[in-house]
């Protein structure tokens, strides 16, 4: 059994007291608006805070789990052990030229905004997607025809001993829905994208097209995880899914959105557990149907609730 209170005060010699919370309800970070505590919850403000809990950690054998908004990740109901950092309070972003230089815990719909301001194009896609830069960067986030890779010229990142190095985007091996990020449990604490100059009213009416597409699709009323699985080669998920029958499908208080059949909304106050079983409904249902198998795009993590 893990000691919280001395996880506590070990980690308070690296990070600001106020900066530093324990047992908390992961549900109030998350889009989903569900998962249990945390240990011990941290929100670094400089890359040496993060070296530092990194290395702590360890040395010492305590689980450390990153988050940035949370967006596209189910945390069960058991919550998270050791150490949770959240990096959404590193959000600078810097404009040099046609380069934008943002760190992991910003929006990275708030950067495709700056670009915009800066008459800048590449970020468009980018407008709609809930996550962080370190988020959009570990998952090589895309929509629309657009993803990271397209614009990405450099990251840094912490690797999983604390050391600060620089990786070029070849480097970080991004593909669909992956990157090097989650095969070394690498930290991406910065990035930077090179776009073009552009004319900024066809920039902004491009994300103002793209924004009217997601808002007029997807169900951004309810709380959800963003798009459930992955594109299957020679389907579309969301329609295997509606042509299932599947829609308005719910377990507990999550349901699989009849908006888009792509995303289940949080529409009754549902817990994980929810989520996780309703996927499993999906995927089973789909293959015996289609013969087709669902991969997840959400990632699940945590312990599963005691019963």
């Amino acid at each position: 059994m893990m000691n919280v209170n001395a996880l506590e005060r070990d980690i308070k010699q690296f990070l600001e007291a106020t900066d530093v919370l324990i047992e908390a309800p992961l549900a109030d970070y998350t889009y989903t608006k569900v998962g249990g505590k945390a240990d011990v919850l941290v929100f670094p403000r400089s890359y040496t805070e993060i070296e530092q809990v990194v290395a702590y950690t360890k040395e010492n054998g305590v689980p450390l789990t990153i988050l940035g908004n949370a967006s596209n990740v189910i945390i069960q109901d058991g919550g998270l052990r050791g150490v949770v950092m959240i990096l959404t309070k590193l959000d600078e972003v810097k404009v040099e030229g046609n380069r934008i230089t943002a760190q992991s815990g910003a929006a990275i719909i708030d950067v495709s905004r700056i670009a915009l301001d800066a008459s800048l194009t590449g970020l468009e896609f980018a407008c709609g997607i809930p996550g962080s830069i370190g988020g959009a960067l570990y998952m090589n986030a895309g929509a629309y025809g657009g993803e990271v890779k397209d614009v990405l010229e450099q990251v840094v990142v912490i690797t999983d001993t604390g050391e600060r190095k620089v990786m070029t985007s070849e480097e970080l091996e991004l593909s669909y829905r992956t990157s090097i990020l989650q095969k070394n449990n690498y930290i991406a604490v910065e990035a930077t994208f090179v776009l073009e100059d552009g004319d900024q009213t066809a920039i902004k009416a491009k994300m103002d097209e793209l924004t009217y597409l997601r808002e007029s699709k997807q169900p951004l009323e309810y709380p959800s995880c963003g798009s459930v699985f992955q594109r299957p080669p020679g389907h579309f998920a969301g329609k295997l899914i509606m042509d299932a029958g599947l829609q308005l499908t719910r377990i507990g208080g999550v349901e699989v959105s009849g908006k888009h059949a792509g995303f289940m909304v949080n529409v009754a106050n549902g817990t994980a557990s929810d989520y996780i079983n309703l996927i499993k409904h999906v995927q089973e249902t789909v293959k015996e149907q289609f013969g087709v198998s669902l991969h997840r795009e959400v990632r699940i993590i945590g312990d599963a609730p005691d019963k």
